[in-house]
């Protein structure tokens, strides 16, 4: 498979929670025991696959559970702070050209809109990075500590259960484009407040 492809969901970034829709519920509930039975990738490092089992959906499964969050500390500040600990930070993101044009399999779309269902709260981001190796589920710093605020996760410390959902999305509708989003945000909250609107729809159209 491509690179592009193996780093399908690997990455979302920004957040606050919001409460957890009835849906998303029933759907988190009825996937995260067994197997993939519409397993679009070979098994990654650490067991998990991309998996087609929710319609119009892409997401991280594993045998018996979904997947863990590792942290991805790429982009400006990358070896400050929480990151300054992170082997393999680098200091660009894949999709820093925002017209670059992958041409993903499966009809995920670059900077479209994720669901990432952790701790029992639902958080929107955005598809914001590819992964050079066969890892996957590493998330921002931003969205990882409001995920598990009390495990001190940082660049080189994750969260390791697969208990998380990452929740892609198919179709042209799913990316916020320039317009559809504050991208110049002065907070996290902010810029996840620009596209919660995108993300509930997009939630509220999977069929539990």
């Amino acid at each position: 498979m491509k690179q592009s492809v193996q780093a399908l969901i690997c990455f979302a970034t920004i957040a606050a929670s919001y409460e957890l829709p009835e849906n998303l519920i029933i759907l988190y509930n009825k996937h995260k025991a067994g197997s993939c039975s519409n397993r679009l990738s070979e098994p990654f490092d650490g067991g998990a696959s991309y998996c087609g089992d929710i319609e119009n959906a892409i997401f991280l499964k594993s045998n018996g559970g979904y997947d863990n969050m590792d942290i991805d500390c790429d982009g400006s500040n990358n070896s400050a702070g929480d990151c300054a600990n992170d082997p393999t930070g680098q200091g660009q993101t894949a999709f820093k050209d925002t017209v670059r044009n992958y041409g993903i399999d499966h009809g995920l779309k670059p900077l479209s809109v994720m669901a990432v269902v952790c701790d029992d709260k639902v958080f929107y981001g955005v598809w914001g990075d590819t992964n050079g190796f066969t890892s996957t589920s590493e998330a921002s710093i931003a969205l990882a500590q409001l995920c598990f605020p009390n495990e001190g996760l940082n660049g080189n410390n994750g969260h390791d259960p697969n208990d998380v959902l990452y929740l892609g999305f198919i179709g042209d509708n799913t990316a916020p484009g320039a317009q559809g989003a504050i991208w110049d945000a002065s907070s996290r909250e902010e810029f996840q407040e620009s596209i919660r609107a995108l993300g509930e729809g997009l939630v509220a159209g999977l069929s539990a």
